[in-house]
């Protein structure tokens, strides 16, 4: 089958790195002029001229990146298959639609307004109670388009800064740790869930995430599964889907966002896990059985940010697994991540701190559980 892929960066390499066993084939449409993804044939279609072209080769289409005009997925769906379906990009790229899925779900959220105004963030700011985190409604991703606001004085430079027509204003959390849960649905409906995983990000980027939890509680896995599956269910959606989540001290949990596509989040589920989300996501865009979701032993994903360390003395460290996407160091870029495995989660936390070592400028890893 030749699967069609909307975007052409790490996330479709790892894709069609998944897929190739499967004796898939790839077509990258990149509406970027920007491509990374190295593999498969790439197509660059700034000015949408060959879309034709493009779907005269796929049988049908999915996508590894959300941001992208509604209406050509909409205009893709009338010739081949599109999974997930335009609805989902539709409701994840704006937040205020996320926001109403959530609250017509009964998925509770963080307390939030939706602002058009700088003086209206103020007024939200007084409101929620400061600090607030504003963010664009649209197109921010990776603490792109956000602000922090620590005083309702800041709204109109944060208004500025975040340069928006409609912002979502937050109220901060008092949280013990980010969390993400990754599920799959198949086109016949089956739904597989992957183990939580704890995440820890530095200026909005993701650094850390490992899996599964040592001390979660099965109640608290339970309750994150059922919103998860709420949202599949009503976007009658297909593939992978990821919600980052809150957990309180009292082990509540409040949805931050989701996301339409395999995830940062569930890079550890390549060597972690007996199926990857990736081998999952093609299973089920193609209408196969789903794989097993169980994680094989605790695992971490480590992301290697901005400059690359040494490849061998990464691969030195024990059950390392070093995952590069071949593209050139920029500060800020994600470039690569390391995927570490251990037999209990003492021996991994030693292995994570003993790589993070040898990335430049990366933090300390903390987890809730140390």
């Amino acid at each position: 089958m030749n699967i069609g892929v909307l975007g052409a960066g790490q996330l479709g390499r790892m894709l069609a790195l998944a897929g190739y066993p499967l004796a898939n084939h790839f077509t990258f449409l990149d509406t970027t002029g920007h491509p990374s993804a190295g593999i498969g044939d790439v197509m660059i279609d700034t000015d949408r001229k060959h879309l034709e072209a493009f779907l005269e080769k796929v049988d049908l289409v999915t996508y590894e990146f959300e941001h992208l005009p509604v209406s050509l997925v909409q205009a893709i769906e009338e010739v081949r298959p599109v999974y997930p379906s335009s609805e989902a990009i539709r409701v994840c790229q704006n937040r205020a639609e996320e926001k109403a899925l959530f609250d017509r779900l009964g998925i509770p959220t963080p307390a939030y307004r939706l602002v058009e105004h700088a003086d209206e963030l103020e007024a939200a700011a007084r409101e929620l109670g400061c600090p607030v985190v504003a963010k664009s409604v649209t197109e921010g991703y990776d603490g792109k388009g956000q602000a922090v606001l620590r005083d309702p004085a800041e709204a109109h430079e944060a208004w500025r800064a975040i340069n928006h027509p409609r912002l979502v204003v937050e109220a901060f959390v008092d949280f013990v740790r980010e969390v993400s849960i990754i599920a799959v649905r198949g086109r016949d409906g089956e739904v597989a869930f992957y183990p939580m995983a704890e995440n820890q990000h530095v200026d909005g980027i993701l650094r850390y995430s490992i899996a599964p939890l040592p001390d979660l509680d099965e109640g608290v896995e339970r309750v994150a599964d059922g919103y998860i599956r709420s949202l599949l269910d009503e976007l009658d959606y297909v593939g992978v889907l990821t919600l980052e989540l809150f957990q309180c001290a009292d082990g509540s949990l409040l949805a931050n966002e989701m996301a339409p596509r395999v995830h940062n989040s569930g890079h550890w589920s390549i060597d972690g896990a007996v199926t990857s989300q990736f081998e999952n996501h093609l299973r089920a865009i193609q209408g196969l059985p789903l794989g097993d979701t169980t994680a094989r032993m605790p695992t971490c994903m480590v992301n290697v940010i901005g400059r690359e360390g040494e490849a061998a003395e990464i691969l030195a460290l024990p059950d390392a697994h070093l995952h590069r996407y071949d593209k050139s160091e920029r500060p800020g870029r994600k470039l690569a991540h390391v995927n570490l495995l251990a037999p209990t989660h003492g021996a991994l936390l030693e292995r994570v701190r003993a790589c993070a070592a040898l990335l430049p400028d990366a933090p300390a890893p903390r987890f809730s559980f140390e």
